[in-house]
């Protein structure tokens, strides 16, 4: 069980690594393929951002104002 979540872990590493290469890549110009890759890698982290925002929104909704 160990395991296979430092095989899960080291996936999602290889996966992030790999989207930052091709999106620097991207901006240099790049194939078509890294360019692709590079907008689902931005698009990606896009989501992720608007998700913590809106979580913190919501988390700070219910402290009852932050006083």
């Amino acid at each position: 069980m160990d395991n296979m979540f430092v095989v899960g872990l080291l996936g999602v590493l290889a996966l992030v690594v790999g989207g930052c290469v091709c999106v620097v890549w991207a901006a240099r110009g790049g194939p078509r393929w890294v360019r692709v890759v590079a907008s689902v890698t931005l698009a990606a982290g896009e989501l992720l951002r608007q998700s913590e925002r809106s979580r913190r929104r919501s988390m700070r909704g219910r402290d009852g104002g932050g006083d």
